[in-house]
């Protein structure tokens, strides 16, 4: 069987949809522009918190939760499923589309080789058998932003089936236990994305924007294996950071790169299971775990009040915090799935079955993906833990920020500090700063090397731990000083000279004569207090550890 041509999604090599044979033939594409600047934005803001199960309410006992999902990831490519049109946020309205995205007659699909290779390299990643022959079809639905009636689609051979992904979660209230979890994959197919409806409700009318449609999509389904919003939603955030690993996909929720719908039912143990409802386009996961565990409880209240389940289609109000009814259910007959008579079987290749004289810009190569896959997540957290001795936890924490790992790896670069006192600081302090004032570690004013500089100072024991933090809330500030500069001009070095320390214990052990007596008496808050008053004295300029070795050695402790 003979494989399509392929156009590349990347600027500067663009090949058109034909036959490896003797009469290839080529079509232009075309170039676009870069992805907008808030894709670098999808922070761990929008993860859900890692808590424990919540006690069960009433009812919840007696039954079980089944929780299947279907993940649309937007393919980071600069062109189209199908088309040249280019791919680009926040566009003006139906300024990106092509003939054969408003379904003009006569126009043919033009498959993007960027965006197969970004789907074996994610079904490469998620332990899925790669089909090496797989088919498109038409899948027929009527609505006004989708010109064509109906999406192209995988449903009969998809691109990869039979993987599964691990995803961990933490035990006890205080995180201190992680355990891991897995999830089958069913499938991943390539499809079509729609186009957007924009509801104008003060003219009572519907807009339609077209730039979103033919952009393409990653389909993953997962197996109903989950029970929960919270395991669906630290599932979809680890296939979140593998394909931002990758780079098949942004997958930033906020843009609307990464969409869920969720299955559900709910049925007694050791009984069939019960009827499912399915919640669409759930965009943060923090909805997707709130609307998971609301249509649970829902089902719940609803059969033990008598009612019954419908099989229907319903959506996540987050104002109210609820699913609302939308539409019935559709069947695999309502869609009327036929193949697509405009597109050849999809064909790859291994480094065994690669024909001889094929041109290579022609061929996809599963092998050779697989030798291009990056560090995963899972391999990246333990390989912290190893290096650096660290939590598991932290390495967690250091991976859902995006950019926070390269930071961290860069201030350890720098810094002669302990990777320990790294973490801590950027952790504890550097992140707290950022969600504070809700930036991206992008837009943080302090850098890598003011951070490993401010660390090295304290390291070497130049400044006090309070006074570290008052310098880097100087340097936070972004005016341009370096830590040394901001610790010489406002006099924060810590006060080497042993006589002068030894005087200031002295002053103070005579002006307090009772705290040295409670001292005296093994108090042993009252060595601390007297340490404190000695660090007040010398205005934070005193090495604490220092103070009470003095302090002890005078009061012959």
């Amino acid at each position: 069987m003979a494989a399509p041509v392929l156009r590349s999604g990347f600027p500067g090599r663009r090949w058109a949809l034909a036959w490896i044979d003797d009469c290839s033939r080529l079509r232009s594409g075309s170039q676009i522009g870069p992805i907008s600047n808030w894709a670098r934005r999808q922070s761990s803001v929008a993860q859900p918190s890692l808590h424990t199960a919540q006690k069960p309410r009433k009812g919840e006992h007696k039954w079980a939760a089944v929780v299947g999902l279907e993940i649309h990831a937007q393919i980071s490519s600069n062109s189209k499923l199908f088309s040249g049109a280019q791919v680009c946020f926040a566009a003006p309205p139906n300024s990106l589309v092509s003939y054969f995205d408003a379904s003009l007659p006569g126009t043919l699909p033009v498959l993007n080789r960027r965006c197969v290779e970004a789907a074996v390299m994610a079904g490469l990643a998620l332990n899925c058998h790669i089909n090496k022959k797989s088919l498109f079809d038409r899948k027929h639905y009527f609505y006004s932003d989708l010109p064509a009636g109906y999406q192209i689609t995988q449903q009969r051979l998809p691109i990869a089936t039979n993987g599964h992904l691990t995803y961990s979660i933490y035990l006890g209230k205080k995180h201190s236990q992680v355990t891991t979890k897995t999830v089958r994959i069913k499938q991943i197919q390539l499809e079509q994305d729609s186009g957007k409806s924009l509801h104008d409700d003060l003219r009572s009318q519907t807009l339609i924007d077209l730039n979103r449609a033919g952009i393409g999509l990653l389909e993953v389904v997962l197996e109903p294996d989950l029970c929960c919003g919270e395991e669906a939603a630290l599932a979809v955030r680890e296939l979140q950071l593998i394909l931002q690993a990758l780079g098949a996909s942004q997958a930033n929720m906020a843009e609307g790169q990464l969409r869920v719908d969720a299955n559900i039912s709910v049925h007694h143990p050791g009984e069939a299971l019960g009827v499912r409802t399915e919640v669409k386009n759930l965009n943060s996961l923090r909805f997707l775990a709130k609307a998971i565990d609301y249509e649970i409880q829902r089902q719940i209240t609803e059969l033990e009040n008598g009612g019954e389940i419908l099989n229907e289609t319903r959506s996540f109000d987050y104002k109210r915090g609820c699913t609302m009814p939308m539409r019935d259910k559709e069947g695999k007959q309502d869609y009327r799935f036929m193949p697509e008579p405009n597109l050849p079987p999809l064909v790859l290749y291994d480094d065994t079955s690669v024909p001889p004289d094929a041109d290579p810009q022609q061929v996809i190569s599963i092998d050779r993906l697989r030798d291009m896959l990056p560090e995963l997540p899972s391999a990246t957290r333990e390989r912290l833990v190893q290096q650096y001795g660290m939590l598991p936890e932290h390495s967690f924490a250091l991976l859902n920020e995006v950019g926070l790992l390269e930071f961290f790896q860069n201030v350890i670069k720098e810094t002669r500090a302990e990777p320990k006192k790294v973490t801590n600081w950027v952790l504890n302090t550097f992140l707290c700063y950022l969600k504070h004032q809700n930036l991206a570690v992008s837009e943080s004013p302090v850098t890598p090397s003011a951070l490993a500089e401010l660390l090295d100072l304290l390291d070497s024991k130049a400044i006090s731990s309070s006074a570290a933090k008052q310098v880097f809330e100087e340097l936070w500030r972004g005016e341009g000083k370096t830590a040394a500069q901001i610790v010489s001009e406002q006099q924060l070095e810590l006060i080497q000279d042993e006589e002068a320390l030894e005087e200031l214990c002295q002053a103070t052990i005579e002006g307090h004569p009772q705290v040295v007596m409670d001292v005296k008496k093994r108090n042993p808050k009252a060595i601390n207090k007297l340490v404190g008053l000695v660090r007040k004295a010398s205005l934070s300029r005193a090495d604490p550890a220092l103070i009470k070795e003095i302090l002890e050695k005078k009061l012959s402790l």
